[in-house]
């Protein structure tokens, strides 16, 4: 910098590449001051840097977050070129300044500059809307762009953020030329929303494509095995990720998989030959451990984690909390609950605060509940009103289920769970006219319950059983082999629960019929009759579990010496040997 001084005293300056080299120095070293003192050299004494020179200070005031200071300097530019506008559009999509990237892309075109490919790529990542989508989708067809990669790649991504994914499915099959990045861009696409199977099913169109998966692939792909809980499939993914070695990134990624596909070896494997362990690491392991039923085990690693001198995040305290919640560990829950923002600093947000009702109303203290709820900082949602009803259901309240049933529909009026809990309490407490006045408010507005859906995996294909459809192939052969396993269960002394069933219907045979066709029973007796009986039978399922289902299956783990795993949208039961992992309190 003594040698800027220098110059500028011999009114001397060097050439643009020169500064150049000396900016990225400064970059490198995250010296802004410096920076700045280049930034005043260029400029002095009436020098004025070529528009190149320019645009390399630019970029270098918006990798140091500076966008005010950037700012200044382009507007004060005497001739600003696509790369200038181009800088500028970027920073303001990445700092999710959506107007400000749309505004400039408008300036820009009035200024007579052409947007190029690197412009629209970073102007559809600031697009707030689909009418605006639609309005750039078109332009840069009329600019010819819409075959570049990244152009292509964006549109992919902008498109399944808003779920558009017919579109997104339209602009890959447009591709003449194939490559890595918009396969990347599809397969994420279908990934993130929840359609995991399309997801695998491109994947393996791109390996037929003669096409190698990279970081961004595997991730998605192992994204795609955990939404649908395909732990075949993601052990299959598991080999792609050696050749990569320990990826933090990647490693995080199998680890959260084999957890919510319910397969703890693995991850307990994936997690000890981890050569480095960051937060989500250790988060990612309470978590899967609490949602496993092992939540004495989750607090072990969790004060593991703090010995290793990592620090605890918003994330790792809702799994401590959920770890609390669904072992009926009232005094350690309000123990973390109460010291979480002192010891960590870490603010309670909504969904601890529903961890705490949650673990108070499993407990049967309802009232300390409610007076938590009325201390909360912020109001209450849906989750919470909703959480403390099935608490309410549970431990037989109706008075304080009614109030939570009101406060949920008022702020989710159309949510048919609330509707189905509401009737059972009203059912439970023999208040049959209440219930049958809330059905009727059901059918007058139209809602319905969702019918219940579990899934398989059986030889790597995904099986769907959904409770009333009998459009399986094998459903007939199921039907006889499950009537054969009850017959068999009643005489070991099982009885269908038929407080659980959640429609009107009549004592006896036909409550019984409704509880014998639940999914998750379709489901199990299928794998029985599909996997040898060394491997365990894995079920995802909508719904929660019910607690006659529970019992089925406990006692038919036992009787056929099978190890079960059900997932369901709460947590994760493993039935052996006639006992569950939830310790029966879920």
């Amino acid at each position: 910098m003594n040698a800027l001084t220098s110059m500028q005293h011999h009114h001397l300056w060097a050439d643009s590449l020169t500064y150049s080299e000396l900016i990225k120095c400064c970059l490198a070293r995250g010296a802004v001051e410096q920076a700045r003192l280049v930034h005043r050299h260029v400029f002095s004494d009436g020098y004025q840097p070529k528009t190149f020179l320019i645009n390399v200070l630019l970029n270098m005031y918006v990798k140091f977050d500076l966008l005010e200071e950037a700012r200044k300097l382009f507007d004060h530019m005497p001739d600003k070129n696509v790369v200038s506008w181009t800088t500028m559009i970027a920073a303001f999509s990445n700092a999710n300044l959506k107007d400000k990237a749309l505004h400039f892309l408008i300036l820009m075109l009035r200024d007579g500059v052409t947007p190029n490919m690197f412009t629209y790529s970073s102007v559809l990542r600031a697009c707030p809307g689909l009418h605006n989508l639609t309005q750039l989708h078109c332009s840069i067809i009329k600019s010819g762009l819409d075959s570049d990669v990244f152009v292509r790649s964006a549109l992919i991504d902008i498109y399944s953020k808003w779920g558009e994914l017919q579109n997104a499915q339209l602009i890959f099959n447009e591709m003449v030329t194939a490559d890595l990045v918009v396969w990347n861009s599809i397969i994420g696409a279908f990934a993130q929303n929840s359609e995991g199977d399309e997801a695998l099913t491109l994947f393996l169109g791109m390996k037929r494509a003669g096409f190698d998966a990279n970081h961004a692939t595997l991730t998605n792909v192992l994204r795609a095995c955990t939404g649908l809980a395909l732990l075949e499939s993601g052990r299959q993914v598991h080999v792609h990720l050696l050749k990569f070695g320990q990826d933090l990134i990647l490693q995080n990624a199998l680890l959260d998989m084999y957890c919510k596909c319910g397969s703890l070896e693995d991850a307990n494997r994936a997690f000890a030959r981890m050569a480095e362990k960051d937060v989500i690491s250790w988060s990612t392991m309470v978590i899967g451990l609490a949602q496993n039923g092992f939540s004495r085990e989750a607090l072990e690693v969790f004060g593991k984690m703090k010995t290793s001198g990592i620090k605890p995040n918003y994330i790792t305290m809702l799994g401590v909390l959920f770890a609390c919640s669904h072992a009926g560990l009232v005094e350690d829950g309000r123990h973390y609950f109460q010291s979480m923002q002192k010891l960590f600093g870490i603010d309670p947000g909504t969904e601890h605060y529903g961890c705490m009702v949650d673990l108070l109303g499993r407990a049967g203290k309802l009232d300390e509940a409610v007076k938590l709820i009325n201390k909360m900082r912020f109001k209450p949602d849906a989750v919470i009103w909703r959480t403390l009803l099935g608490a309410c259901r549970v431990h037989r309240n109706t008075d304080l289920g009614v109030y939570a049933a009101k406060q949920i529909l008022n702020l989710d009026p159309n949510n048919a769970g609330t509707y189905v809990l509401l009737s059972n309490i009203y059912a439970n407490s023999q208040r049959w006219d209440d219930a049958e006045e809330v059905r009727k408010t059901m059918e007058q507005k139209g809602i319905k319950k969702e019918p219940g859906c579990s899934w398989i995996e059986v030889n790597k294909h995904l099986h769907a059983f959904i409770m009333g459809d009998d459009s399986h192939q094998q459903m007939d052969e199921i039907i006889r082999e499950l009537n054969q396993y009850i017959s068999r269960l009643k005489g070991l002394g099982y009885v269908p629960d038929t407080d659980f069933i959640l429609q009107d219907l009549e004592e006896g045979e036909e409550k019984e019929d409704s509880l014998l066709h639940h999914s998750e029973k379709l489901a199990i007796v299928f794998g029985m009759m599909s996997l040898t009986k060394e491997k365990t039978i894995r079920i995802r399922k909508n719904l929660r579990i019910c607690g006659d289902c529970h019992i089925f299956t406990k006692l038919l783990a036992k009787m056929e010496n099978r190890n079960i795993v059900i997932r369901d949208p709460i947590r994760y039961h493993h039935f052996q040997n006639g006992l569950c992992s939830c310790g029966d309190y879920w």
